[in-house]
């Protein structure tokens, strides 16, 4: 199976959720009037896409009716289409031009942290890339044992200490390493938490220091992993994050497993940060670079 169908049957919650309901009012269709903007705006807000960018899709439709007369289900079904389109926007691809390059990966415990570093590794091993991984997640019970597999899995190099160490030392280590055998890409798993937002940024400055001093002007990703069967709770923990680290892309995991796939439209717009990678299973190639195109056909597809 392809990941495009991987991705449509993964949206099945969602689209029911989402698309079915707005399918029901558009079966209803008598005219575009408040009442049915009113109605769409409740359906969307929902579906977990947001109250802030539920009232933009409907502002922008409401611009749409006005300027090009919306008569017909079609029209109103092709608007939509194009207004969700414009506001995920497209995905952007990693930008990894220097060697080293590295990937700072963050995300509460229980979002699927360290499965992405994993699968992030495996599509960068598929395309070339000679890829190490840096276990500096060193505070969660298990969670190096935990990587270490995924690492074997996707033929990736573990770097890593004893359970408790500072995340910075290993940062350190990682970076030599990578530096001196010349791989090409270093991905750092970073701790879960979120609880004590001083103690994250503190972390972070420490690990963000090692990388700027061992690795001077490399190329950086720094990608946040949300879980979207939290809904719009993902979009407040992509908010606090994005105080504390200079966020450069989105990593939307277990989209197969909610209803609440609707977040995808609110991210970009109310967080500014483009969804880079979309997960829709757990296994190593059920994660790709986010396609907007793609995830539009499978959203809108009846």
């Amino acid at each position: 199976m392809g990941f495009l169908e991987k991705l449509k049957n993964g949206l099945g919650k969602t689209k029911n959720a989402l698309m079915g309901q707005i399918h029901g009012i558009l079966r209803n269709f008598v005219r575009v009037d408040e009442d049915f903007l009113d109605e769409l705006e409740e359906t969307l807000i929902c579906a977990d896409v947001g109250v802030e960018t539920s009232e933009e899709i409907i502002g922008r439709l409401r611009e749409k009716i006005k300027d090009d007369r919306l008569k017909s289900r079609e029209d109103v079904e092709a608007a939509l289409r194009e207004i969700v389109t414009s506001l995920i926007g497209e995905g952007e691809p990693l930008k990894l031009d220097t060697v080293p390059s590295v990937i700072l990966v963050t995300g509460v415990n229980g979002a699927g942290k360290t499965t992405s570093v994993g699968k992030i590794a495996n599509l960068l091993r598929a395309g070339g890339k000679r890829v190490a991984v840096a276990a500096a997640d060193t505070f969660r019970a298990a969670a190096i044992d935990q990587l270490a597999v995924w690492c074997e899995r996707a033929g990736a190099d573990l770097i890593k200490q004893s359970e408790g160490s500072d995340p910075a030392a290993v940062v350190y280590d990682a970076a030599n390493y990578v530096r001196n055998r010349g791989y090409d890409v270093l991905i750092v798993d970073t701790a879960g938490r979120l609880h004590n937002k001083k103690n994250l940024m503190n972390e972070l400055s420490k690990i963000n220091r090692v990388i700027d001093r061992e690795l001077p002007g490399c190329s950086r990703e720094n990608l946040l992993v949300l879980d979207a069967t939290t809904g719009q709770n993902a979009v407040i923990q992509a908010k606090e994050f994005g105080q504390v680290s200079d966020l450069t892309g989105i990593v939307l995991n277990k989209l197969d497993g909610t209803a609440k796939g609707g977040i995808i439209l609110s991210i970009k717009g109310e967080v500014g940060v483009p969804v880079k990678f979309v997960g829709v299973g757990e296994k190593i190639d059920d994660m790709q670079p986010f396609d907007a195109e793609e995830f539009v056909e499978a959203l809108f597809e009846q």
